[in-house]
């Protein structure tokens, strides 16, 4: 294999694939990036077993070939080259090594059998449709934070996608939740994502997606399976294995019967809310919210740092309520509403909350309340 490329575009698409390389391997080849290099193209291929992601980029190759080399090693090499370096990439006869050089700066990497590369099958992925990229960041940005990151419950640790009926429409729903609060967001079912099955996506998976389409404009196709589902768009192409289980019955989870509303200005409530917890106890990060007629009271306390309490002008016609929430779980919430105002609709201090973007009825947002 022979081949010069740019710093620029080898640095971009091993940054892409590099991520999903584990720091500790304990198979060795997985620790490894493919390279395959033909027709004007190199192809990089990164995996963990579990996610693969392969990224092209143009190259002016002289000689095909493949090779797989460390993936942190060489990222970390190119990205320490100078701006605008050509980067030449030859690998020796029996692909046991390869030479890098870049100006006057030379590395040679040992390398592992191409043959040992593992292979993630695709299988039949019976279901495709496209979503615009800001589509998808939108799903991925305003569930993810709800992921439950607790191993025992593996089957919450990732966003629930699947097919369903909103007020007769058909809609794309994204669900995440770690039963202390609960993201649940929509859009209009796209073409040939009918009849999908509701699968679960991993955590590590919907962070990478995320990443990979920061910095794209383009549609992103989306074939799943019972399985696996992959994600294409550009010259990047992500594949990876959806969690074996059985995501929860979450409509129970949203309360029908709330009858008490509370409208607040979302950046007035958010700063708020951050100024007050300032002083809440590490542990609890708890916060209390008096409702009263035509006003709204945050306050903290804690035996170590004093007591806090700030005044948020609101509309509120319902009875007296105190009710607690951990902040963080509550300024995270606000953070995904992007109207100007916020509504809380609450049934008392025991159970649980629905907060709303006033201006936006896509996203529903369910907050456990907490003792204060």
């Amino acid at each position: 294999m022979k081949l010069i490329i740019e710093r620029a575009a080898l640095l971009k698409s091993l940054g892409h694939v590099q991520s999903v390389v584990e720091r500790r391997n304990t198979i060795p080849i997985l620790s490894n990036v493919r390279m395959d290099a033909a027709k004007g193209r190199l192809s990089l291929n990164a995996t963990d077993m579990d996610i693969q992601i392969v990224e092209s980029t143009s190259a002016e190759v002289s000689k095909s070939g493949a090779t797989t080399v460390p993936a942190h090693t060489l990222y970390d090499i190119v990205r320490k080259l100078p701006d605008g370096a050509q980067v030449e990439v030859v690998s020796s006869s029996d692909g046991g090594q390869i030479v890098l050089t870049a100006g006057r700066s030379r590395f040679n990497f040992a390398c592992l059998p191409v043959e040992d590369f593992p292979a993630m099958a695709d299988g039949k992925l019976g279901h495709t449709f496209k979503l615009g990229s800001a589509d998808l960041k939108s799903l991925i940005d305003r569930t993810r934070f709800a992921i439950s990151t607790e191993e025992t419950r593996y089957y919450l640790n990732g966003i629930y996608l699947h097919a369903a009926k909103s007020e007769k429409v058909d809609v794309l729903r994204a669900v995440a939740t770690d039963g202390h609060r609960l993201a649940r967001v929509e859009l209009p079912l796209p073409d040939g994502a009918s009849g999908m099955p509701g699968v679960i996506v991993p955590r590590k998976a919907v962070i990478e997606v995320r990443k990979l389409i920061e910095e794209t404009d383009s549609d992103v196709e989306i074939s799943l399976s019972d399985s696996k589902i992959k994600f294409t768009f550009d010259d990047v192409t992500l594949t990876s294995k959806l969690i074996d289980g059985t995501f929860p019955d979450y409509e129970r989870v949203i309360p029908t019967g709330n009858d008490k509303v509370l409208e607040v200005e979302c950046k007035t409530m958010f700063n708020a809310v951050d100024r007050v917890s300032a002083i809440s106890s590490e542990k609890s990060r708890s916060i209390k919210m008096t409702c009263d007629k035509g006003a709204m009271t945050l306050s903290a306390s804690s035996p170590e740092a004093g007591s806090a309490v700030e005044e948020v002008e609101a509309t509120y016609d319902s009875g007296n309520l105190e009710i607690g929430f951990n902040s963080r779980y509550l300024l995270e919430i606000l953070g995904q509403i992007e109207g100007d105002a916020v509504r809380f609709t609450m049934a008392d201090a025991a159970s649980p909350t629905i907060i709303r973007d006033v201006a936006d009825g896509s996203a529903v947002y369910v907050l456990m309340p907490m003792r204060v």
